[in-house]
């Protein structure tokens, strides 16, 4: 990593200045600041921390490693509680001026498409980790899990069979 010091990050970087200088940031983002990622949230109490390196690999390859930390305020599916979903992830972005330079990455790299006016938004690429990062179905890891038996009525495994209205034109 680049032997400068940290510091603030700006609205926009130019990704490729920032690859060549090696530079590095860190910061903070509410999760109110973050429209999209906040219709999946219970509240937007809380801040995001998170830290990029701009850097190339030993095979030439720029990237950009995004370092997260937030603890997202979501709703448990099972309880209908408020709980805090941590997440910690550090994500390498290989970045690429062309959808054709997707295939010359490493496996480990996911391509970043950079814009044509080769400006980055570090708020945008953290609040699109964290999309990313939700579960499909929150549950708090201190929830009960139901252990009823839910057996179906003869009803309804009729209903759900489409083939048991024919069993009564079945002539015998």
């Amino acid at each position: 990593m680049s032997e400068q010091p940290t510091s603030r990050v700006p609205e926009t970087l130019d990704a490729w200045r920032m690859v060549a200088a090696r530079r590095e940031f860190e910061g903070r983002i509410p999760l109110s600041a973050m429209t999209r990622l906040r219709d999946s949230l219970v509240d937007a109490e809380g801040e995001v921390r998170y830290a990029l390196a701009f850097d190339t690999d030993s095979l030439k390859v720029p990237f950009v490693e995004l370092r997260i930390e937030a603890e997202l305020p979501l709703e448990c599916q099972r309880s209908l509680q408020r709980f805090l979903q941590p997440v910690r992830m550090v994500q390498r972005l290989g970045l690429i001026r062309d959808e054709a330079d997707e295939a010359a990455l490493p496996p480990e790299y996911e391509p970043l498409l950079v814009p044509a006016d080769d400006l980055l938004r570090p708020a945008e690429l953290v609040e699109d980790e964290l999309i990313l990062a939700l579960p499909v179905v929150p549950v708090s890891p201190d929830a009960e899990a139901v252990e009823r038996d839910f057996a179906p009525t003869v009803e309804e495994t009729a209903q759900a069979n489409p083939f048991a209205a024919l069993a009564g034109w079945k002539k015998e």
